[in-house]
């Protein structure tokens, strides 16, 4: 059975500038047919290409089953906001915090810990339509194959806590020295919406 591919453990280190949380950076592939992806300019939607780069997201724990889905091309955040819309965060809010829960057919699925149905409490979950596309968050049904993901890691990595800001928070500027990297040249780790190198070229 496939289990929480994020690491649980959110120890405190006296160092909080070295990485301390085990992730994995893969690719989600929803059971529409689609890999999500973010484009440069932070779009969301689907691909069927399984090589591109941006489809590949950090999955960072950031709590006990919940975790940051982060683009590895552009260094944003997935989020979603108070009316069910998907979009790309440059800050690490509360809105970009996903419980990541294994359905019953070993597909996972991504719902947010910030907002859900008032009236009946239904969880609003990140999904691609038929076409690909990104859809509304309280649109979207756990038992349907737009919520179905299922993970395919490229590599585990190790990343820094992103620091949660309040929405529409300033950007602030990266405190301490030189960022972490992971213990490999690939993949990019970034934390805080802000790349620690540089990312990889557009592809052709």
């Amino acid at each position: 059975m496939l289990q929480c591919l994020c690491g649980r453990s959110l120890k405190k280190n006296k160092n909080p500038t070295e990485p301390q949380l085990k992730g994995i950076v893969t690719r989600l592939f929803c059971r529409q047919g689609f890999y999500l992806q973010m484009g440069q300019d932070g779009s969301l939607d689907g691909t069927k290409d399984d090589s591109t780069n941006s489809s590949l997201f950090n999955l960072i724990p950031v709590g006990l089953r919940v975790v940051a889905i982060q683009s590895v091309k552009t260094g944003l955040y997935i989020a979603m906001n108070g009316e069910g819309h998907l979009y790309s965060s440059e800050l690490f809010t509360a809105e970009c915090k996903f419980k990541e829960s294994v359905f019953e057919n070993y597909y996972v699925i991504y719902s947010s810990m910030l907002y859900r149905q008032k009236e009946s409490g239904r969880a609003w979950f990140l999904g691609l339509n038929k076409e690909g596309q990104a859809m509304k968050g309280n649109r979207v049904k756990k038992t349907k194959p737009a919520a179905h993901f299922l993970p395919k890691p490229i590599e585990v990595a190790m990343y820094r806590e992103p620091s949660l800001h309040d929405v529409g928070e300033a950007v602030p500027k990266l405190a301490g020295g030189p960022p972490s990297k992971s213990t490999t040249s690939e993949p990019v780790v970034m934390n805080g919406g802000k790349p620690v190198s540089k990312p990889d070229k557009e592809e052709t």
